[in-house]
């Protein structure tokens, strides 16, 4: 309630000679919060004020990434006042429709909001550079695989690893960031997907992009086909990838120039990605107490074990995780007694 009355009382000074009320607008996974500004004069847009507090958010990476974005043509929310010192923000409001929203009202076209996105997408990368955004390296390519292995393995399933299976992963993880690693690199939203994509005009609005880097080129388009909130038959999925691919190499952008290396370079970010993913989910619910995730779980690990059963590097990894999958039964079963 403190936190509360702090971002009234700041917002109060922003629009001292007007009338509005404030509302909760949406929350995520993180410790920010979003309140909707609405003024009773009609004429008046509705605004959103941020709420990241900061013992645990930096606003600065925000500021930056929309700033790179807005540059790149691209619609994200315009900054429209900051205090840094207490975490707050007000910002232009994209509206309240997110694809996900969208797409399960059944009122838009999936191949219309996606033909958006990729044509967004693609204005972002093609204004990368490096040296500007965090690199997507490594150490934090490896620091998200670990969140699997701690959270979802050790914590989720309660599985203790043995010296054998402990050497699977290891080698697997190695192999995931040397394709990984290997692929031309862009600006990477991070989180590129149906929940914070916003039905919008110019569309989509972009929101949520903190946490950007320079990373592999295809990192974006796993978050935004391979989608852990909502389902696409890979027939449409392999689809809207050649669309996006063509287009990609028609402006020049650093894509393979043959399409099967190019969607194996993309599987083989997903891995990654699905890999962290279940690692995150797991966290939200253990440490943060958010299970409303874990019911996106069994679609991720869907997307895993389809792509380790698709290469041959990967079998190993598909052998464990049906290992850890027997296992966990196998508890469930003892509980029963």
């Amino acid at each position: 309630m403190r936190r509360l009355q702090l971002l009234k009382n700041w917002v109060e000074t922003q629009f001292p000679n007007q009338s509005y009320i404030v509302q909760p607008a949406s929350s995520d996974a993180s410790f920010r919060r979003y309140f909707r500004i609405l003024f009773n004069n009609i004429n008046d847009k509705p605004l959103i004020v941020m709420d990241a507090p900061p013992q645990y958010e930096n606003c600065t990476p925000f500021l930056s990434v929309a700033h790179l974005f807005s540059e790149a043509k691209v619609h994200v929310p315009a900054i429209l006042a900051e205090n840094l010192e207490q975490g707050f923000l007000v910002l232009s409001d994209l509206g309240n429709m997110t694809y996900l929203q969208a797409l399960h009202d059944g009122n838009h076209d999936a191949s219309d909001l996606y033909f958006d996105a990729i044509d967004a997408l693609i204005k972002i990368q093609l204004a990368s550079r490096a040296g500007v955004l965090p690199d997507y390296d490594k150490a934090l390519l490896y620091k998200e695989l670990n969140v699997f292995s701690e959270w979802f393995i050790a914590k989720h399933l309660q599985i203790n690893l043995t010296s054998s299976q402990k050497g699977v992963l290891d080698l697997t993880f190695a192999r995931i960031l040397q394709q990984v690693l290997s692929q031309p690199k862009v600006f990477v939203h991070r989180d590129y997907h149906s929940r914070n994509l916003m039905v919008a005009s110019p569309n989509p609005g972009i929101i949520d992009f903190q946490d950007a880097v320079y990373g592999p080129i295809t990192y974006d388009l796993v978050s935004l086909f391979k989608d852990a909130y909502i389902r696409w038959d890979e027939e449409r999925i392999l689809d809207w990838t050649i669309r996006y691919w063509e287009k990609a190499r028609k402006v020049g952008l650093p894509v393979a120039s043959d399409f099967a290396d190019f969607y194996r370079d993309l599987e083989w970010v997903g891995v990654q990605r699905h890999l962290k993913v279940l690692g995150i989910f797991a966290r939200l619910y253990h440490r943060d107490g958010k299970n409303v995730y874990l019911k996106n779980m069994p679609l991720v690990m869907e997307y895993l074990r389809k792509t380790c059963e698709r290469y041959r590097e990967l079998h190993a990894l598909l052998n464990l995780l049906d290992e850890l999958d027997g296992i966990e039964a196998d508890t469930k079963v003892g509980y029963t007694f």
